[in-house]
């Protein structure tokens, strides 16, 4: 047993010149990818979707023929839009960087041969820095001392387990953002900010390109045929105009009514309006949407692929077995809270009741240096998770702590003999107190504690113990075995030898409690879940077995290396679980889903995922565990690291998704309606049966509000029961096409019938006729996209408060747009008798009755 060595050769460090000339040469260590996202970006490109594009050029040729007040309502859609979009994205970014707790702020540096406390990016290279239990790395580092230093990892590797240090072979560099869990050392700092293995990561998920979500794509497609369509037939509309001799501000008038009409201007305001309520629900509910297409995204997932460390699992170890003296304990309880017991044949058992046990319990907290704290109302562990875990188990079994003063000497761990000894002085005796790997600690016993006390420990009893730690490892504990021995001379140096071999404790890195009811949940939506670690194949599938995750093939990172493309798609198509991977085996994985046209979400925490929760349709990044690249890779994060948050936000997406769909076919309904009136009165040759004004009234105003309260519909039950939707799914569908044209004929030309009707009375009285007219049907129109097959008395004629609330308020604006003078002049509109609204009333009530009897035609047919 000796000291630690001494520090003497590296006590100088830098001086502060070569510290600030270093500085000015490597710049400051910080990760340049992590550069945030200015409001001047976030606000321009809420004008980039091709409907706002349409928008903006309509509201510039209004402009160009005079019409300001047409000018001033589209531009007013299209700031609303863009402000709704930039308050949302730009919170999410704020949250985020309040987030933000990857790096440490300072860190501990030798300069001018003293020690001092400086900020983490003004170290540079050549810095000699030095760490201890609890540390946060701030760099890369060549170690020059370690003593007992341990550090984890697993944001790097997805290992769970922590990695012993020494000055020499292939484990003497440390890594920025890893932590040091037990120990000490010092280092010369070899790389800073983007040079680090850490930066190098980051810059991997910068390559990846900008992605676009499912619901971008089919309503930027959706925008693209409308747009063309719009084009095309105003140019039609004017041409016929003007090849008939009509004025031409007239004529460009009513292809640019036409236009709007068939353009569902409030779709863009609909969308982000929905979207942001939806994403401030899920933020009420610990999922953070950096994006606002983020939740939906997920809604269509159709496999999620998983990070094992700190996601499925507590990143926390826990004992849960212990095999001594011949007897097998089971503990109960999960991480480093002691709550929970260690138990004998379900009989709950303590130190006082059972000596094997109190013996093994002693010597396993004595050789330990972490220790647990109650603090903030949890319990929190310094030192090594295994060391943790031993600390925790002797709590549960109600052992006496030993007195830190007792210890007199100790021999370390390394990663040649695998083992630790504390020599250390209990009441009148001193014991030499042993941990480490079963196989060293067998190496140096030669008795065996049993049921009969201790015997010598003979080659069928060395045969029994490997067959417990055999059978232990394949249920995915790691197993640390425990000894001691009786020393008569505590002030001489001892060594590991003739120890009693007093039993195993088999630990694992616990599954969260919420996992397994998530898990459950996704796959009952037909999701499929996937486990992707760095962690060994045992472990992981013992994991996979407890959270009842079905496995039927274990892929290594080495396997998926030397795997083609055909092979790797082949394997993902099964129930697989991938182990010991990499950052770039991530990304292939996902890309082979991808390439099977799966909506692919990928969870994680580390900067090892990073790459691949940006390459992913949607990255989900835990809050409060995870890294600044690692959030700033992802589209969802979730604040309390909670797994079942993602089934939540599944299920919000799935809402969501249909809610937009409902109201893209309810506003493309109305619209039809509007372009089938404007297009056959053309042919007919009457006057404008509406003015471009009241066009906009009716898209953007009444028609946004109502879709606004359509999008918060109440989930469609059996949401969660029904598989994800198929990538490549119309977003109208034929469903909704055949809706569209019924509601599109039936109010256009109930629309004409009205204005032609009242036409002997004049054509402004015909006009407002018309356009209240087409508002009653598009309001009470709305019912009938409530749901594609449940009727409204099965769901509740008043379940959605909002859309009552919204039709009762769009009906008394259109009262105001008819009868109070200000309006009358904006909208060109004239008060109106009860015969009018008689004729309007009659014409409007199929448009409630049909839908209801048809869904319950159906309904019946299903059951009979």
């Amino acid at each position: 047993m000796t000291p630690p060595p001494s520090s003497a050769p590296f006590d100088r460090g830098l001086s502060a010149q070569q510290a600030a000339d270093a500085l000015a040469r490597a710049g400051k260590n910080e990760l340049t990818a992590q550069t945030r996202v200015s409001m001047l970006r976030v606000l321009l490109r809420q004008f980039t979707g091709l409907l706002v594009l349409i928008l903006i050029a309509a509201a510039g040729i209004a402009f160009a023929l005079g019409e300001v007040i047409d000018t001033i309502a589209i531009g007013m859609v299209v700031v609303l839009n863009g402000l709704l979009g930039f308050v949302q994205e730009w919170r999410a970014e704020n949250a985020l960087e309040a987030l933000k707790s990857m790096l440490a702020t300072t860190a501990t540096v030798v300069r001018d041969g003293r020690e001092q406390v400086i900020d983490t990016r003004d170290i540079v290279p050549g810095d000699l820095v030095i760490v201890e239990a609890g540390d946060r790395i701030p760099a890369d580092l060549d170690i020059m001392i370690a003593v007992q230093l341990r550090v984890d990892e697993s944001v790097l590797t997805g290992e769970s387990l922590p990695v012993s240090k020494a000055v020499d072979g292939e484990n003497s560099q440390l890594f920025m953002g890893t932590s040091v869990v037990a120990g000490r050392g010092e280092g010369q700092v070899s790389a800073t900010g983007g040079a680090t293995k850490f930066g190098q990561i980051a810059d991997l998920s910068g390559s990846v390109g900008e992605k676009y979500t499912q619901l971008q794509v089919k309503l930027g497609g959706l925008a693209r045929e409308l747009g063309s369509a719009a084009i095309a037939v105003s140019a039609l509309v004017v041409a016929l105009g003007l090849w008939n001799g009509h004025p031409l501000v007239e004529t460009f008038m009513t292809g640019l009514s036409l236009a709007v009409a068939l353009v569902p201007e409030g779709l863009p305001a609909v969308v982000t309006i929905t979207l942001a309520l939806g994403a401030s629900a899920m933020a009420r509910r610990n999922a953070l949407a950096r994006r606002l297409q983020a939740v939906e995204t997920l809604g269509a997932a159709s496999v999620i692929c998983t990070d094992k460390t700190g996601t499925l699992t507590e990143n926390k170890m826990t004992a849960a077995r212990i095999w001594a003296a011949g007897k097998d304990y089971d503990v109960t309880g999960t991480g480093y809270d002691p709550t929970g017991h260690i138990e004998l044949g379900g009989v709950p058992v303590r130190a006082v009741d059972d000596a094997d046990l109190a013996d093994l319990l002693r010597a396993a907290i004595t050789c330990n240096h972490a220790h647990i704290d109650h603090q903030d109302g949890g319990w929190n562990m310094v030192g090594e998770p295994t060391e943790g875990a031993l600390v925790s188990l002797a709590y549960k079994g109600w052992v006496a702590l030993p007195d830190p003063n007792n210890r007199i000497a100790e021999i370390p761990f390394n990663s040649d003999r695998k083992r630790m000894s504390i020599l250390a002085r209990d009441n009148d005796r001193c014991h030499l107190f042993a941990k480490g790997a079963p196989e060293q600690m067998l190496d140096v016993s030669t008795h065996i504690r049993t049921a009969k006390g201790t015997v010598k420990l003979t080659a069928s009893r060395r045969a029994a113990v490997h067959a417990t730690y055999d059978a232990m490892t394949k249920d995915g504990l790691r197993v640390i075995a425990i000894a001691d021995r009786i020393v008569t001379d505590g002030h001489t140096p001892h060594t590991e030898e003739d120890m009693e071999f007093l039993g195993l404790v088999g630990m694992i890195d616990p599954p969260r409690p919420e996992v397994r009811a998530a898990i459950s949940g996704a796959r009952t939506a037909g999701i499929r879940v996937i486990m992707i670690t760095g962690d060994a194949p045992g472990t992981a599938r013992a994991i996979a077995l407890q959270l009842k995750l079905p496995v039927d093939l274990v892929v290594t990172g080495a396997e998926v290396e030397d795997m083609s493309d055909a092979a790797l798609t082949k394997a993902v198509a099964q129930n697989v679980l991938f182990a010991r991977t990499s950052p770039h085996h991530k990304m292939r994985i996902v890309e082979a889903l991808q390439a099977q046209n799966q909506i692919v979400a990928m969870t994680g925490d580390g900067v090892n995922d990073a790459p691949a929760l940006k390459r992913a349709d949607i990255g989900i990044a835990m809050g409060i565990r995870g890294t600044d690249v690692s959030k700033d890779a992802a589209d969802l994060v979730l604040l309390d690291d909670n797994f079942s948050t993602i089934v939540r936000a599944i299920s919000e997406g799935r809402r969501q998704f249909d809610n937009v769909r409902k109201f893209v076919r309810y506003l493309l309904s109305s619209n039809a309606g509007e372009v089938v009136a404007i297009v056959a009165n053309i042919l007919i040759g009457g006057p404008l049966i509406f003015l471009a004004t009241q066009i906009l009234w009716m898209n953007l105003v009444t028609d946004g509000v109502t879709a606004v309260a359509l999008g918060m519909e109440k989930a469609t039950p059996g949401q969660m029961q029904r598989p994800p939707r198929a990538k490549q799914a119309p977003f109208v569908g034929r469903t909704g096409l055949i809706l569209i044209l019924c509601f599109g004929a039936y109010t256009g030309t109930a629309s004409l019938f009205v204005f032609y009707h009242f036409l002997e009375a004049g054509p402004d009285v015909a006009r407002t006729a018309a356009f209240c007219a087409m508002i009653f049907f598009e309001k009470f129109s709305v019912f009938a996209f409530r749901s594609s097959h449940l009727p409204c008395s099965r769901i509740g004629w008043f379940s959605n408060r909002f859309l009552i609330l919204a039709l009762a308020t769009m009906i008394g604006a259109q009262m105001a747009a008819v009868y109070w003078p200000p309006l009358q002049t904006l909208l060109h509109t004239t008060a109106l008798g009860w015969e009018h609204w008689g004729v309007i009333a009659a014409l409007t009530l199929p448009l409630l009755i049909v839908p209801e009897a048809i869904k319950f035609w159906r309904i019946a047919r299903v059951k009979a």
